[in-house]
């Protein structure tokens, strides 16, 4: 089973003035459990925009999922920011 959570392009538009170094990419989150042991898993992929198959893809457990969860909502937060959805 392969399901897509959410995605989101992040464009020029999307980086912050200064950031000289940032390259414009996409997320997306899914759910999968086509292992070999089927355990479901959190399946995040990051890559540049325009170079589709070419970026990182984690997946993730239930806990390392809980601990990047914690990790957003800590850098939230931190920085002001509404931490709820």
């Amino acid at each position: 089973m392969r399901r897509s959570i959410d995605d989101e392009p992040i464009g020029l538009n999307g980086v912050p003035p200064g950031a000289d170094d940032a390259t414009p990419v996409s997320w997306a989150v899914a759910i999968c459990d086509d292992y070999d042991d089927a355990e479901p898993r959190v399946v995040l992929t990051v890559e540049d925009i325009g170079n589709p198959g070419a970026g990182l893809v984690a997946h993730l457990s239930a806990e390392q999922t809980r601990r990047l969860r914690g990790a957003l909502h800590d850098a939230l937060r931190e920085v002001g920011e509404n931490t709820g959805r």
